[in-house]
């Protein structure tokens, strides 16, 4: 209850303004760019092979470097993972979180009050919040759900400069294409986003109904950002 109370009051001023959010995609608007409304990677997974949990991993904000200060969640940005259980490739659940005060609050999964564009912060579907923070663990909240929010390494060995080099018009810089790893440059090693994570028993979720190209059945996810309007 104590929990529950601090939940609440922490986001008071949403549930009195009824908030209104529009979603926005990235680096589509120049506004997102190197904001954490601005996503990176979305990924969807079982965190081993048979489980009965799903493991959402949303990155936003790239480039933070772990020399520096990193950024920190914009309390005007809710994240959503919108799932869909039917094939009509409209959400059915969402799972949404939003940070207040330097932690980050999670509600759902539950229906959405309205889909598409907009959407409004289910405060009446709390799932739990944690510290956000690059020491702090994944933390274990009630039902088997495990949550998380804060830096984390980027994922990708990219080696940028030759990308570029190679989708120039006349290829002059890189006659030979791309560099076989051995030389090739991870251009983002050091490199951070910031992570929401979540792992949810699929019994909280509903069946999935997908079948993905290796014929396993998998939920139908996307991720979206919206702004407070």
């Amino acid at each position: 209850m104590k929990k529950t109370t601090k939940y609440v009051m922490g986001l008071g001023a949403l549930v009195a303004s009824a908030i209104v959010l529009v979603s926005a995609d990235h680096i589509d608007a120049p506004s997102t760019a190197g904001t954490t409304s601005d996503i990176a990677d979305f990924y969807a997974f079982e965190p081993s092979e048979g489980s009965d949990n799903t493991v959402f991993v949303v990155d936003v904000q790239s480039n933070v470097l772990p020399e520096l200060a990193y950024g920190t969640f914009d309390e005007d940005v809710l994240t959503e993972i919108n799932i869909d259980l039917d094939g009509d490739l409209v959400e059915d659940q969402v799972i949404q979180a939003i940070a207040r005060d330097g932690r980050m609050y999670f509600f759902g999964p539950a229906t959405p009050s309205q889909t598409g564009l907009n959407s409004q912060v289910l405060t009446d579907s709390p799932l739990g919040d944690v510290e956000i923070s690059g020491a702090t663990p994944i933390v274990e909240s009630a039902n088997g759900v495990s949550l998380f929010a804060g830096p984390r390494q980027d994922p990708f060995f990219f080696d940028f400069f030759q990308f570029n080099a190679v989708i120039s018009p006349d290829m002059e810089s890189a006659p030979g294409g791309f560099l076989p790893p051995e030389e090739a440059a991870d251009t983002f090693d050091g490199a951070n986003t910031l992570s929401i994570i979540v792992e949810i028993p699929n019994a909280m979720l509903g069946a999935p109904t997908a079948t993905n190209a290796l014929g396993l059945t998998v939920y139908k996810t996307w991720v979206t950002t919206n702004r407070k309007q």
